[in-house]
């Protein structure tokens, strides 16, 4: 089976998978990670997987909205893009995939600095990681980025490196549901893919507004899932890209994609 059949996959029936983590994925940082969530460039990582990483991922830069960003994907040139699913050691790799709503948050943020400069920024459900290193190379003063993948964690180190970036803080915990962190800013894409875990979402994002009057950027190219949930009322349209051609390609027809602001009512649903 094709990669392509694969992401189909991905994108149709093993998400709701992904979502059940999310939602039932409880509690702190792996020993591991708790040691490692200030890692710096080139240590502490795994040298088995980082070799696995290295040889089974292809550097770019093209194709995506953000061309100043260099990034490890799944292309069309690596050897699992027609290997059997299987066969990839790791679970499914949606960290390998530059999703829609998070070029979308990535372009905006690169094109308008100010909205993270000198601010502290959580990337939840960061994937790659690009939409943090956007916010890296736009001068947040923070950043945190957040994936319950631990792999996911070791593709962003990665991608930091070709970025010539220190790598920022990463957390495999899932913290939805958990206390609301004191965050300036939290950009998450492409995450409204199932209603319970956008339900979660949604009461989750509400509290940290409320509480610590946090900004929330959401990215998504249009998704039914997305604009037939509650919160879309509460959402305020900033800006849409066109998307390029090998973009569309990859997303069966998708041609732009978004950047929300959420605004919520004062009360919680």
């Amino acid at each position: 089976m094709a990669f392509c059949g694969w992401k189909w996959l991905l994108l149709l029936g093993r998400q709701n998978t992904l979502a059940k983590v999310w939602r039932s994925r409880k509690g702190g940082l792996s020993l591991c990670w708790k040691r490692c969530c200030h890692w710096g460039a080139g240590k502490s990582l795994n040298p088995e997987v980082r070799a696995f990483l290295e040889e089974n991922t292809e550097v770019t830069n093209s194709g995506h909205l953000t061309p100043e960003i260099r990034l490890r994907l799944l292309t069309p040139r690596c050897r699992f893009w027609r290997e059997k699913p299987d066969l990839w050691p790791y679970g499914d790799p949606f960290w390998a995939i530059y999703w829609p709503g998070g070029q979308a948050l990535s372009r905006y943020i690169l094109d308008n600095p100010h909205v993270v400069k000198g601010r502290s920024v959580l990337d939840l459900g960061s994937g790659c990681g690009a939409t943090a290193i956007a916010a890296m190379m736009s001068g947040a003063s923070q950043v945190l980025a957040n994936d319950i993948d631990p792999i996911a964690g070791m593709a962003m180190i990665l991608n930091c490196e070709l970025n010539h970036l220190n790598p920022f803080p990463i957390t495999i915990k899932n913290i939805i549901n958990s206390e609301a962190g004191n965050w300036d800013l939290i950009v998450l894409g492409d995450m409204f893919y199932d209603e319970q875990l956008a339900d979660g979402l949604h009461h989750w994002l509400q509290k940290c507004i409320r509480i610590h009057q946090t900004e929330v950027l959401i990215g998504d190219p249009g998704r039914h899932q997305f604009l037939s949930h509650s919160i879309r009322s509460q959402l305020h349209k900033v800006i849409e890209y066109s998307l390029p051609e090998h973009t569309r390609q990859e997303n069966y027809g998708l041609t732009s994609s978004i950047v929300w602001s959420y605004q919520p009512s004062n009360s919680l649903d």
